[in-house]
């Protein structure tokens, strides 16, 4: 069955205040230039990738097209299509108000977070996109400008035996020589054999033992020539994350991730203060809102939000900006296509505290080919000084892998 998720309606935020519309607020005179420029439509197609990216596009009356992408995941394109109504007729360039505006709009269909503002986000670097093609700069000037040149990027790695410390070393070793990377970073949620309970959350010294042996041998085989974090999926106890981090205190940690569930924040800061391991956070949190707790409790060395997923570019900048008064450096999880991981290079060049940005698909050998433009060159991204992102979308690669059943595009 067909639905219109344009024609559902919200009989709160008809009658409230939930409105920041260009009418409501009285900001529909005319602009010079070639600013007077409104939105015509907005779609999404979702690329069947090594996760399910949505693309996004918003088109004008002026021609101009802007290219975005909202976290992967089931109902990000219905909930896009949803909002719609609420960006038509807007002028692109006023990106600050049209995202309060679908964040007041989709308030009482869970914009505090989650999916809802992952899909707000889609928007967002789309808006970001076009509003740089339609001024004629990148998207890092809309940002404040830049501090670099380029942004350094860490690998995700993996192996086909993930819980051998021998075969992780082998790969960082192979990833560091062949592919180029000075940034690695590795799984430990992976089985031990010591497992008894998978629900528990607690690790036993067995388990402990084998997840500091992967830290040891990755840490040692690379040395100086890399520096390598390792990830915990949000999975142990608080009391089993501090023991782990305690185990691994010896070796070069750049950062341990995740060590425990993201809901509960006095968990997160027990387990921070209490290792002198970095312990990086911010993936499963939404807006500036959900991370300013994290930094502000000094609950996190590391913080590290998601772009397409914690509420777009601004709103990372803006996480940024309060981690950057506690003197906590950004290293933005990405596991992106090339659109959304180019908009997280923009902000990465426009803030001072960047660390790096993640890299998940060096497995996939096709991921750069959804761009015309080179991405990633030993283990770097050069920030663009093209209008916008600065990627094109390579339109017969995205038909290519689009997920079964999806629609592409019209043409710009």
């Amino acid at each position: 069955m067909s639905r219109n998720y344009e024609s559902l309606h919200d009989p709160n935020a008809e009658y409230t205040m939930r409105e920041l519309s260009a009418e409501t607020m009285g900001t529909t005179g005319t602009r010079g230039g070639d600013r007077n420029v409104e939105i015509t439509d907005v779609q999404t197609t979702m690329v069947d990738g090594n996760f399910p990216w949505t693309l996004v596009r918003v088109y004008t009356d002026a021609g101009v097209v802007g290219t975005g992408e909202a976290y992967w995941g089931a109902g990000v394109p219905e909930l896009i299509e949803r909002m719609k109504p609420f960006v038509i007729g807007e002028n692109p360039l006023d990106i600050d108000r049209l995202y309060e505006h679908l964040i007041q709009k989709m308030s009482g269909e869970g914009s505090v977070e989650g999916v809802t503002v992952t899909a707000i986000s889609g928007i967002e670097v789309a808006l970001h996109d076009l509003a740089g093609k339609i001024l004629d700069v990148p998207a890092y000037q809309l940002l404040g400008g830049k501090y670099r040149d380029e942004m350094r990027v860490y690998c995700d790695c993996h192996t086909e035996d993930e819980a051998d410390p021998e075969a992780c070393a082998d790969e960082a070793e192979r990833v560091v020589d062949e592919l180029g990377y000075d940034a690695l970073k590795f799984d430990l949620d992976v089985p031990s054999g010591h497992e008894k309970d998978r629900a528990n959350r607690h690790l036993r010294p067995g388990e402990i033992r084998h997840k500091a042996e992967i830290v040891e041998k990755v840490t040692e085989r690379v040395k100086d020539k890399a520096d390598v974090s390792f990830d915990c999926h949000w999975t142990f106890s608080g009391g089993s994350a501090k023991r782990l981090a305690d185990a691994i205190e010896e070796h070069d940690v750049w950062w341990l991730e995740d060590p425990v569930p993201p809901e509960n924040l006095e968990v997160q800061e027990e387990v921070t203060k209490n290792t002198v391991t970095p312990i990086a956070v911010g993936e499963n949190r939404y807006r500036v809102t959900e991370l300013r707790r994290l930094i502000e409790n000094q609950a996190v060395d590391i913080v590290a939000p998601d772009l397409p997923k914690v509420g777009g570019m601004r709103e990372t900048r803006k996480i940024a900006d309060i981690a950057n008064q506690y003197y906590v450096p950004v290293a933005m999880h990405n596991v992106a296509s090339p659109v959304a991981t180019m908009a997280a290079a923009h902000v990465g060049a426009a803030i001072p505290n960047s660390l790096a940005i993640e890299y998940h698909s060096y497995e996939l050998g096709w991921w750069e080919d959804l761009v015309e433009e080179s991405v990633i060159e030993d283990g770097y991204i050069e920030v663009p000084e093209e209008p916008g992102l600065g990627v094109t979308l390579d339109m017969d690669a995205v038909e290519d892998h689009m997920v079964e059943g999806e629609t592409l595009f019209d043409e710009a």
